[in-house]
């Protein structure tokens, strides 16, 4: 069953050039076979000029087990991006030493996280100022509870209803290089599901991080902070269940505030004959599914969906979505003949309150029948135009150049914390350029399995000045800086309490 599944990718610099990275995550080893020569994950070096450089080994990220997906955030403040890359069998955590190699630390760091491990999300969950890690975990399986599924007399892969679930993973960063397992005090542990993608964001606007997590075959979580523990809230507040009451197969989960109310939405990916969801915040810790309102449920039907991200592709303003679709099981057609095994990507064009599909006008590329898994956002040749990676599952993955964002001004930040995480995962960001007022927030993870540039890019559309521009750094601080004397169509640095750019 791990082989329907991976892998993720991600974008990240690395080696602070400026200038994003590429790593890709790789199956390899399993309990099942052993692939000959063996599979190994993959860090290309941005070489500045459109090509990458595969300097794998000399980073020493090669991998060594059954990959899944990578999460990328600095744990240790030390201003280089370290690696937790998921596996099924046992995870690793690369601390990045900051002359181009990695170390890894797992067992030091107490994040091993055993079983089957998927997509992971570095946020700070207490506000202390340190990136804390969640983990999701799948199924309980392993070789000796491999179940014998057929389809049209061929071996096939079991559904996801037929394995128990089992609990994911909260580590409490200590701040001395380990980790605390506090799953269970948390509250997070006891609850049981099998968990695809997650999200950090903050929905009731509180300042504290909450996780909303999809779960394949079992109802969906969203775990809200209550500084203490976190409160399991996915029935009452709506995102648990499909309409009809039941679970559906969520996979891919992002958050943005699409609609600009300054309440932050929820998105989830789910299988065939399931349609997608968009929740809309009610501002009250419920949400609305308004993916038949936009268009997203006819146009998700069939399809079922692993990464996918909000972003502004063509820098109007206006938040855009990014899907990319495949179905888990290569022998569907057996069992549903209007269901295809390779799906084509999708692209949805927000204008402030609703979205539209645009595939069909965005390029070639969305004629293409993939079976896509991962989606990474990142500027990889700096033109403030996000480019997006895709991982395919048993298949080269795909460098999407975007050429739709440089037919408006934009401009790009770098957010440091110091007394916030140095990620600044959780902060927001609200501007002003003429008649265009927008806000966003950094959310940690989203999508499935994948990573993604860690600077943000603000859409200005035709405007040609920004009036101001404010970020409210996350706790503990929650200070407002406020900046008037902004550049348009670059990339600055904005470190917290500076009260400048760079």
């Amino acid at each position: 069953m791990p082989e329907t599944t991976g892998a993720g990718c991600a974008f990240l610099d690395y080696d602070n050039d400026g200038w994003v990275d590429i790593y890709f995550v790789n199956s390899g080893k399993c309990d099942f076979y052993d692939p000959n020569p063996p599979l190994r994950n993959a860090l290309y070096r941005n070489n500045r000029d459109g090509t990458f450089t595969d300097v794998t080994e000399k980073a020493g990220v090669a991998g060594g087990g059954y990959g899944q997906g990578v999460a990328v955030g600095d744990y240790d403040g030390d201003g280089f991006p370290d690696l937790y890359v998921t596996q099924y069998g046992r995870s690793i955590l690369y601390h990045n030493n900051g002359d181009g190699t990695f170390t890894d630390v797992t067992e030091k760091a107490g994040v091993a996280a055993p079983g089957w491990s998927s997509s992971a999300v570095w946020f700070d969950f207490d506000n202390d100022g340190r990136l804390d890690l969640f983990v999701c975990r799948f199924v309980d399986f392993d070789k000796s509870k491999n179940l014998p599924c057929e389809a049209d007399n061929k071996p096939g892969y079991c559904i996801p209803r037929l394995y128990k679930p089992m609990a994911s993973w909260l580590f409490h960063n200590n701040g001395d290089g380990t980790f605390t397992d506090v799953s269970l005090s948390s509250g997070i542990g006891k609850y049981l599901g099998k968990a695809w993608g997650a999200v950090a964001t903050d929905i009731n606007n509180d300042g504290r991080l909450d996780l909303f997590v999809a779960n394949d075959t079992t109802a969906n979580f969203l775990f809200v902070n209550r500084g203490s523990r976190f409160e399991e809230i996915g029935t009452p507040s709506g995102v648990a269940y499909s309409e009809a009451g039941r679970p559906r197969s969520g996979m891919g989960v992002d958050s943005a505030d699409f609609n600009q109310d300054g309440w932050m939405d929820l998105f989830v990916a789910n299988i065939d004959h399931e349609m997608y969801s968009l929740y809309q915040n009610n501002h009250d810790e419920t949400f609305d599914d308004f993916a038949g309102a936009t268009g997203v449920a006819k146009a998700t039907r069939l399809m079922s969906g692993w990464g996918l991200k909000f972003f502004d592709y063509d820098n109007d303003g206006n938040l855009d979505l990014f899907l990319s679709n495949g179905n888990p099981d290569d022998l569907i057609s057996v069992y549903h003949k209007d269901v295809n095994y390779e799906e084509p990507l999708l692209l949805f064009h927000g204008n402030g309150k609703s979205l539209e599909d645009v595939s069909s006008e965005s390029g070639a590329v969305f004629a293409k029948s993939l079976s896509a898994r991962g989606l990474a956002l990142g500027d990889f040749d700096n033109d403030g135009a996000v480019d997006v990676l895709i991982s395919m599952n048993d298949g080269a993955p795909m460098l999407l150049r975007n050429q739709a964002g440089q037919q408006n001004h934009w401009l790009g930040l770098k957010l440091i914390g110091t007394k916030s995480n140095r990620d600044a995962i959780g902060a927001r960001i609200t501007y002003q350029a003429g008649d265009l007022k927008r806000s966003r927030m950094k959310v940690g993870g989203g999508s499935f399995l994948s990573s993604h540039d860690p600077r943000i890019v603000l859409g200005l559309g035709a405007q040609k000045k920004i009036d101001w521009l404010e970020v409210k750094w996350p706790q503990p601080s929650r200070s407002i800086e406020r900046f008037t004397d902004l550049p348009i169509d670059r990339y600055v640095t904005m470190v917290e309490g500076q009260g400048k750019w760079t």
